[in-house]
């Protein structure tokens, strides 16, 4: 158990110096913004138990927003995205249910699991972080437009991610 606390504690902190030193910094133009750090949230196991998803979201936003100057808007992302991950995991949940031991991957779920796990729990995640920060409904439509565009290559970003850190199957 203290392994598996370690090992998470370290992974958030590398997701968080990639996005904060490489990812930020890389410019797809004024519609498009990946985020990878959500990688995080999306691969905890599933047996993480929702208060620790709430407050691992809690702690991830606050990161971000110390290193985005955003007073609080990835930490209510963040959260929201931690709070519905449950909901959105028991839509999606296979005939047999789930190995509350392993961790929600590719290579354990399956391309068309993962795939639609991330899309929604991401579009959920960018809906609020821009929508917030947006904080106008007369750019609706271009806003939404950024939350499409933002959460099609932050899904890459996490796929090609997910695979840099879990090549195991299930771990």
């Amino acid at each position: 158990m203290l392994n598996r606390i370690i090992k998470n504690i370290l992974y958030l902190a590398v997701l968080v110096l990639i996005q904060v030193l490489i990812v930020k910094n890389i410019n797809l133009g004024a519609y498009i913004h990946p985020f990878l750090y959500v990688l995080f949230i999306l691969m905890l196991p599933f047996d993480t138990p929702k208060w620790l998803l709430l407050v691992s979201g809690f702690v991830l936003g606050i990161f971000m927003d110390m290193f985005y100057d955003t007073q609080g808007m990835h930490a209510a992302a963040c959260v929201f995205m931690a709070y519905c991950r449950p909901w959105v995991r028991g839509i999606f949940a296979p005939h047999g249910g789930y190995d509350l031991d392993s961790y929600p991957t590719v290579l354990y779920m399956g391309w068309g699991w993962f795939l639609s796990y991330g899309f929604v729990l991401i579009l959920l995640h960018h809906l609020l972080l821009f929508y917030i920060e947006a904080a106008q409904f007369d750019k609706f439509f271009s806003t939404l437009l950024r939350v499409l565009l933002s959460t099609i290559s932050s899904l890459l970003f996490v796929v090609v991610g997910q695979f840099l850190f879990y090549r195991k199957k299930g771990k």
